[in-house]
């Protein structure tokens, strides 16, 4: 399907947490037959729920979409902070970015311990593991910049370190650092120091405080803002009829109506358990739940009004090839930048 200049960058997430790796793999050619540009693959070592019933290794994924397809490519998103130490991080997305010149972003986050506890580390309060991932990005553009330069650099920081090295596959151009944020602070913070900011959906006036937050941090860096990424991941139920929707909201994605924080839970049994609480109307003003394509349309045109340059949307149920056909036919055409 081809993309007008009009067209917003709209894109498929590829929870990989709900589906198998090779589905995603055929799940993302069709998404780009349909007009979506891109994917952005979730990193994670356990599904929220035991419904969920995947965990795949996002880097082989990404490989593989790599030689699958032709749109851009996305952690959404990798914590370079407990499972990994940030050089590996760099040096996963510098040899990706090198087998697809332009096509890769990096997307950082401060992690879940549904994910990172597995490797049995002190799991910290949010405000550390927010300065572990941004002294992590420090490290990640130290490694960028050795790759580009061919000179070895060093990092003695307050919780990682890294002895004389340098990354020696590298793409010409480094990739897109993007760094995920639910709070102004951290995405002032963001905008100071990295390329781009990632979000989840949430109240439009709580996501244009983040956006402004992040411009502020830009400008007082020094830095071009109209130049950085402003990235969104929708969720959204859509079925051929609403209470298909709603059935596929409860029982595929109940985490999505979770009205607390999931930081700090460490099993998907512990979470199974907290999920039984979620009812139809705990989805209200998280996401929508409809078969109405229209409505959908209407709820990711919100965000684009804002000001989001690129969303990558979800769809929750498993019916993940007929939404990729309605929303190519009845909603992409008709979003506008």
């Amino acid at each position: 399907m081809p993309v007008t200049p009009t067209a917003p960058h709209i894109g498929y997430a590829a929870m990989l947490e709900r589906l198998h790796p090779r589905e995603v793999m055929g799940f993302a050619q069709h998404a780009e037959t349909q007009g979506f540009r891109g994917v952005m693959a979730a990193d994670h070592y356990q599904p929220w729920v035991p419904q969920q019933g995947q965990a795949s290794f996002v880097w082989n994924v990404l490989s593989g979409l790599g030689e699958t397809t032709s749109g851009d490519l996305g952690t959404g998103v990798t914590a370079p902070t407990f499972r990994w130490h940030p050089a590996m991080v760099a040096q996963a997305s510098a040899t990706l970015a090198a087998m697809n010149p332009g096509r890769h972003w990096l997307g950082l986050g401060s992690g879940e311990a549904i994910n990172e506890h597995i490797v049995g580390q002190y799991w910290p309060e949010a405000p550390e593991r927010i300065n572990r991932m941004f002294e992590a990005v420090e490290i990640i553009k130290k490694l960028f910049a050795s790759g580009l330069s061919h000179k070895d650099v060093r990092h003695d920081g307050q919780f990682y370190r890294l002895e004389s090295t340098r990354l020696w596959t590298m793409p010409e151009v480094a990739p897109e650092i993007l760094v995920a944020t639910a709070g102004p602070v951290a995405a002032k913070r963001a905008g100071k120091t990295v390329d781009g900011l990632i979000t989840e959906a949430a109240p439009l006036d709580k996501v244009d405080l983040l956006l402004t937050r992040f411009a502020e941090g830009a400008r007082e860096a020094g830095r071009a803002g109209e130049t950085q990424s402003r990235v969104l991941r929708l969720h959204l139920s859509w079925a051929e009829t609403d209470e298909q929707a709603m059935t596929n909201a409860l029982t595929e994605w109940p985490n999505g109506g979770l009205r607390f924080a999931k930081n700090d839970i460490r099993s998907p049994f512990e979470l199974e358990q907290l999920a039984r609480m979620v009812r139809p109307e705990d989805f209200e003003g998280r996401m929508p739940v409809s078969a109405d394509p229209d409505v959908h349309r209407a709820y990711i045109q919100s965000y684009l009004d804002v000001g989001f340059d690129r969303i990558y949307v979800h769809n929750v149920g498993r019916n993940q090839r007929e939404f990729l056909d309605v929303f190519g036919r009845d909603v992409l055409p008709a979003l506008r930048k």
